[in-house]
C-alpha cells in the first residue's frame, strides 16, 4: 500500500451522503448551505467533493438523521468509500465474514478483548488460517496484512454486526452483488437462468462430485453446480430413506479460476460462504496460459468463456497438448476453451459451454468442429433465445460435450432450438424483444438432452430438435447452427389449418367491408372551435399525466406484462416484462393502466393513440409511452384519443431539435366541447378504431395464408391442385 493511505479518511460522496439518510441529493445540498458545521470536503472535485465518512455519520447522528438507516447501508458506504478501494475492502470483509461463519467463537472473543489497533494486528494471522483451511494453499483472496487492516477497523467491525443481523453467507451476497451491480462495465456475468440450465445439463446422469470452471467469474456457474448438486443429494436422500446414504452424499468439490486476481479472490469468498459444504479451489491466472490445475480429471467443466479474443495466447501455445482436435486459430478463442474444458474432464465426463452462435459456423473452425463430431466429443448444440445472456442482442448456443472413453458412441449430433418455444409468436411476442421465457427453455433443453443421452437419439420435432449422424454434418462448412438443420414446423399445421385459417380470412373481409366508414359530408370549411391543451388539462385536474418506464418486478412474485410503444403502434396485446428489482433494495412500484386510459407514444413522429381496454387493464406502462387519464366526467376518452391522431396536431407538438421527432403530449390540442358532444365524436372514433383492428387483423390472416401456402407448396404438404 503506498505510504499515507492508512491515515486518509474513508471518504463518501453526496450522492452516498443521500443514501445514508435516506433522503435526495437536493436535501445534501440544502445542508450544505443551511448548516454551518456541516463537515467541509476532503476530497474529490469543485462539482463532486468527498467528505469523511466518519464525520459525515457523526454530523448525521447529532441531526437525528442516521437512526433508521439500514446496517447494510452503513457498511456499503464504508466499503464503497474505502481508501484502498471497493474490491480491497470487499477482499477484506469477506475474509471477516468467513470468520464470522466458521469459527463464531473466536470472532466474537476476539472482537470483545481488542481495541481497534490490536484487532487489526491479530486479525491476519487469524484470517490467514481461515482461509488456508477453507481455500487450500495458493487461494487468491491476498493483501490482508496489518498495514492494509489499519484503516479498516470500523469497517471490520461493522461487517461483525452485519454478519450477526443477516448472516455472513446473506451479508456477503449483499455486499458482492452491489459491487458487481456498480461497476457493469468491468465484469461480464453469467445471469441465473443460463447458469441454472447449464449446470443441470451437466449433471443430468447424477450429481457432480468435482466441477470445474475455469473462467469463472464471479462465481455463477460454480454456485448453481453447487446447488444442483444439493438438490440431487436431497433428492437421493428421500429415495435412499431415513439412515441410508449413497454416493449422493460426497460433498462436491468446486475448481475455478479467473484472470482477474481481485474478482478470483472475490468468488472465492463467495463460493466458501454460499457452500459451507462444499471443498472450494479458485486460482488466479490466465487459464490458456498458466493451467492452475493440469492434473484434474473433473465431472463436469461449465464455462463461459470470453467470446471473440485474439490475444489468448495463439503464438505462444502452438504445440500445446491440449490442442487433441487441432490446433484453433487465432480468431477461435472458443476453440480453445471448448479443448481446454475437454482435457479436464474424465472419460464420460459432461461439459456445458456457452458459446457465441459465430462458433458454430466460422469456416476457420470447421476441422475442429468436424473432428469434435466424428469422436463423438460433440454430443448437443441448443440454441438460447436472445437476451439470455450479454450480448443481450445475440441469440447464444449451449454446447454439450463428452469426454470420449475407449468405445465412443455412434456419432450423433443433437441440435435443439429453445429460442423458438421461450420468445416466438407462440409466446406472443416477436424474439428477442422480451426477457426469454426460462422455464420454457429449460424444460424444452433439458428434456431433449435426457432422452438423447438415455436412448441415443430422439423423435424429431420440427422447429425445435433433431438427433442428426455426423457423417451428415461433415461437408465443406460443418455448419452446426441448430436453425439449418431443424426442419420447420408443418405448413401453419398442415391443409386443415391452412382452411381455418382462409374461413377466418374470408369472415374478417367481410366485416372489414361492414365496418368501412362513410365520409357523409361535412361543412364547408374547417371548424373554428376554441382550443385547449393536454398541459392546460392537467393542470386543470380534467386528466392525469404519466411517463411510462418506471417500475421493477418484485422479487418472488408475480409481475404484470409491460405494454410497450411496439404493442400501441401495432396494436397487440402487453408483451413486455418488468426487470427485476435489484438486489440491494425495494421492488419499484410501476405505473399501471386502468380501462380507459390514453396512452401515447412520445417517438416516432406518428399520429398514435390507444384507448385501454379491460383486457390490457392492469399491464404496466412502458418506457417512451405518455397515459392520459381522463376525468370520466370531464373528457371522453375516444374524443381525446381521436383528436390527439390528428396529422396537424402531431405536426405542431413534435419536436425536430434531434435525429428523433419527439412528441410534447402537453403541447397536444382538442377543442372545448360539451361532454355530448365529446361523446358523439368519441363514438365515431371508436367506429374507426374497430375498422383499423380489422384491417391489421385482415393483413396478419393474409401474411398466414400466403406463407403457409408457400411452406405447404415447397414441403410437399399442400398439392398444386
Amino acid at each position: 500500500m503506498p505510504t499515507g493511505t492508512q491515515d486518509r479518511p474513508t471518504e463518501v460522496t453526496a450522492a452516498g451522503i443521500a443514501r445514508l439518510a435516506g433522503v435526495g441529493r437536493a436535501a445534501v445540498s440544502n445542508w450544505r448551505r443551511r448548516h454551518a458545521d456541516f463537515p467541509k470536503p476532503v476530497g474529490g472535485t469543485e462539482t463532486s467533493p468527498a467528505f469523511a465518512l466518519r464525520e459525515i455519520e457523526q454530523w448525521l447522528r447529532d441531526q437525528g438523521k442516521l437512526a433508521e438507516v439500514p446496517l447494510r447501508e452503513r457498511v456499503w458506504q464504508q466499503l464503497v468509500g474505502h481508501p484502498a478501494g471497493a474490491a480491497a475492502a470487499l477482499r477484506q470483509a469477506g475474509a471477516v465474514l468467513l470468520l464470522a461463519h466458521d469459527r463464531p467463537a473466536a470472532w466474537q472473543q476476539l472482537r470483545a478483548a481488542a481495541d481497534d489497533a490490536e484487532l487489526t494486528g491479530v486479525l491476519p494471522a487469524v484470517l490467514d488460517a481461515v482461509l488456508a483451511a477453507r481455500l487450500g494453499p495458493g487461494h487468491p483472496v491476498r493483501g490482508l496484512t496489518r498495514e492494509a487492516l489499519a484503516p479498516s477497523a470500523a469497517l471490520v467491525r461493522a461487517t461483525g454486526d452485519l454478519a450477526a443481523a443477516d448472516g455472513a453467507a446473506a451479508a456477503y451476497d449483499f455486499l458482492l452483488g452491489r459491487h458487481l451491480d456498480a461497476n457493469p462495465r468491468q465484469y461480464t456475468l453469467t445471469p441465473p437462468g443460463p447458469a441454472a440450465l447449464m449446470a443441470e445439463l451437466a449433471a443430468v446422469a447424477g450429481p457432480s462430485g468435482t466441477v470445474l470452471d475455469p473462467a469463472c467469474g464471479a462465481g455463477a456457474l460454480l454456485a448453481a453446480a453447487r446447488e444442483r448438486s444439493a438438490e440431487e443429494s436431497d433428492a437421493g436422500e428421500r429415495d435412499a430413506g431415513e439412515g441410508e446414504a449413497g454416493e449422493s452424499d460426497a460433498p462436491v468439490t468446486l475448481y475455478g479460476q479467473e484472470a482477474d486476481a481481485d474478482l478470483a479472490a472475490l468468488t472465492a469468498l463467495r463460493l466458501a460462504l454460499g457452500a459451507p459444504d462444499a471443498q472450494v479451489r479458485v486460482r488466479a491466472a490466465d487459464t490458456l496460459r498458466a493451467d492452475a490445475f493440469p492434473d484434474l480429471a473433473a465431472d463436469a467443466v461449465l464455462v463461459h468463456p470470453p467470446f471473440n479474443e485474439r490475444n489468448w495466447g495463439h503464438d505462444e501455445l502452438a504445440y500445446d497438448p491440449r490442442w487433441e482436435y487441432g490446433f484453433p486459430a487465432r480468431t477461435e478463442s472458443e476453440l480453445a476453451w471448448v479443448q481446454h474444458a475437454l482435457a479436464r474432464l474424465r472419460e464420460g465426463g459432461t461439459a456445458v459451454l456457452l458459446m457465441p452462435p459465430a462458433a458454430a459456423s466460422r469456416r476457420s473452425g470447421r476441422r475442429i468442429r468436424a473432428d469434435l463430431l466424428r469422436r463423438g466429443a460433440l454430443r448437443a448444440v441448443i440454441a438460447l433465445p436472445a437476451g439470455a445472456a450479454p450480448p443481450n442482442g445475440v441469440p447464444l448456443h449451449l454446447w454439450v460435450l463428452r469426454k470420449p472413453g475407449t468405445t465412443p458412441p455412434a456419432p450423433q449430433l443433437l441440435v435443439v432450438d429453445a429460442a423458438g418455444p421461450a420468445t416466438g409468436p407462440a409466446a406472443g411476442a416477436p424474439a428477442g424483444r422480451d426477457k426469454p421465457d426460462w422455464q420454457t427453455v429449460r424444460t424444452t433443453a433439458v428434456e431433449a438432452w435426457r432422452t438423447f443421452d438415455r436412448d441415443g437419439g430422439i423423435e424429431e420435432q420440427p422447429g425445435i430438435r433433431r438427433s442428426l449422424a455426423a457423417i451428415d454434418l461433415l461437408d465443406d462448412d460443418v455448419d452446426l447452427a441448430p436453425a439449418r438443420h431443424l426442419p420447420p414446423p408443418a405448413a401453419a399445421g398442415g391443409p386443415a389449418e391452412l382452411a381455418r385459417i382462409r374461413e377466418r380470412l374470408t369472415t374478417t373481409l367481410a366485416r372489414t367491408t361492414a365496418l368501412t366508414p362513410r365520409p357523409d359530408g361535412g361543412a364547408a370549411g374547417p371548424a373554428r372551435w376554441p382550443l385547449t391543451t393536454v398541459g392546460e388539462l392537467a393542470r386543470s385536474g380534467a386528466l392525469v399525466l404519466r411517463a411510462g418506464g418506471a417500475g421493477t418486478a418484485p422479487a418472488g412474485g408475480a409481475a404484470p406484462a409491460v405494454l410497450t410503444d411496439h404493442d400501441v403502434i401495432g396494436g397487440d396485446a402487453p408483451s413486455g416484462t418488468l426487470p427485476e428489482a435489484p438486489a440491494s433494495g425495494p421492488a419499484e412500484e410501476p405505473v399501471l393502466l386502468q380501462a380507459g386510459d390514453v396512452v401515447v407514444p412520445v417517438l416516432g413522429g406518428g399520429a398514435v393513440a390507444r384507448v385501454t381496454d379491460d383486457s390490457t387493464a392492469g399491464a404496466a406502462l412502458g418506457r417512451n409511452l405518455t397515459l392520459l387519464r381522463p376525468d370520466p366526467a370531464a373528457l371522453d376518452p375516444w374524443f381525446l384519443a381521436g383528436f390527439l391522431r390528428g396529422t396537424a396536431n402531431n405536426r405542431q407538438a413534435s419536436s425536430y431539435a434531434s435525429t428523433a421527432t419527439r412528441l410534447d403530449v402537453r403541447r397536444l390540442q382538442l377543442p372545448r366541447l360539451p361532454l355530448a358532444d365529446q361523446r358523439r365524436y368519441g363514438q365515431r372514433f371508436r367506429d374507426l378504431a374497430a375498422f383499423e383492428g380489422a384491417l391489421r387483423l385482415t393483413a396478419r390472416l393474409g401474411e398466414q395464408l400466403v406463407q403457409g401456402l408457400h411452406d405447404g407448396l415447397t414441403d410437399g404438404s399442400v398439392t398444386p391442385d
